[in-house]
């Protein structure tokens, strides 16, 4: 079997004048859940669509299971599953014949296609809502069928394309225990997000992509590492002001503190763990009453905007 269920090398993508993909390199490895992050415009999206076979590179080889994606495209269609941002399922048929239908369209005979939507059903735990129509569902429960139809015709590779937008927290978690689901019964996910705690929260490995590059690659711990230090956090008392707190804790730090007036709270980035009693030293000195103060390693979020710097407003089309 084919280590990498995906490498690309030197890939390239216009859209007019717009490169989407640079000469991006890049390796998804079998095994593992892997999450593809950027900011709009850095070329997640015209990445899945190279890989889905929905549209072709101007350059460069794209290897979907060792199949070049141009050659080979039928035979790499058989390989993939994908699910898009939105539920793509029909209300008026229950849960059951919704998989049933993608099934049959998947060639499958009656049979077989029965059989299929009654695994996917349970291994989503869907199963208690099969048989009601899908117009009753939660838009939970909805984008976990639309995940199970993504299913039905066993791919070897899963592509999700922010699966989670717009759905409330319990609907994300109960998604997210499917996801992790599909890795330990031998599913390859590829997964493009616009919230990094859900890289955080499933991925084994990350890749992060800017301007059709690929700018950085490894664990959630292993990127958090790249910032190299630590984050003095504190949150200040209510009625205590958090430009004053930042003040007072400017000295401890060659970079200005980020101020969150709505939170009260202030971060800067510190040395070491020495830098937190010489913090809470300074605040009590100054007066400035805090609710807490803890140091901690950089999130995810802070290492992609270390990264990939300020937002573009500049983004023409969705890549």
């Amino acid at each position: 079997m084919h280590d990498d269920v995906i490498e690309a090398r030197a890939l390239t993508k216009r859209y007019g004048k717009i490169e989407a993909l640079a000469g991006l390199d890049l390796a998804v490895r079998s095994g593992r859940i892997t999450a593809l992050l950027g900011p709009n415009g850095a070329g997640k999206t015209t990445f899945v669509r190279l890989v889905a076979t929905l549209t072709r590179p101007d350059a460069g080889t794209l290897l979907v299971g060792g199949l070049d994606v141009r050659q080979r495209a039928k035979e790499v269609r058989r390989l993939i599953g994908l699910a898009g941002q939105y539920a793509a399922v029909e209300e008026a048929m229950t849960g059951r014949e919704n998989l049933v239908m993608v099934a049959r369209l998947y060639g499958q005979g009656r049979q077989a296609s029965r059989t299929s939507a009654v695994d996917v059903l349970e291994r989503l735990g869907l199963g208690e809502v099969a048989d009601r129509l899908v117009r009753t569902y939660s838009g939970g429960l909805r984008r976990r069928l639309d995940l199970g139809a993504s299913l039905v015709g066993a791919p070897r590779l899963l592509l999700l394309d922010e699966p989670t937008t717009g759905l409330d927290p319990r609907s994300r978690a109960e998604l997210w225990e499917a996801i992790r689901s599909l890795r330990s019964s031998g599913t390859d996910v590829l997964l493009t997000t616009q919230y990094l705690d859900e890289a955080d929260h499933l991925a084994d490995h990350v890749v992060i992509v800017d301007r059709g590059r690929m700018i950085a690659e490894g664990t959630p711990t292993s990127l958090k590492r790249l910032a190299g230090r630590d984050v003095l956090e504190v949150h200040a008392k209510e009625g205590a002001d958090p430009a004053r707190a930042a003040r007072t804790l400017r000295p401890l730090s060659d970079e200005e503190p980020r101020v969150d007036p709505g939170t009260r709270r202030v971060a800067v980035h510190v040395d070491g763990p020495e830098q937190l009693l010489a913090a809470v030293r300074l605040l009590h000195d100054d007066g400035v009453e805090v609710e807490d103060i803890a140091l901690r390693r950089p999130t995810l979020d802070e290492v992609f905007l270390s990264l990939t710097g300020p937002a573009d407003d500049l983004d023409l089309i969705p890549v």
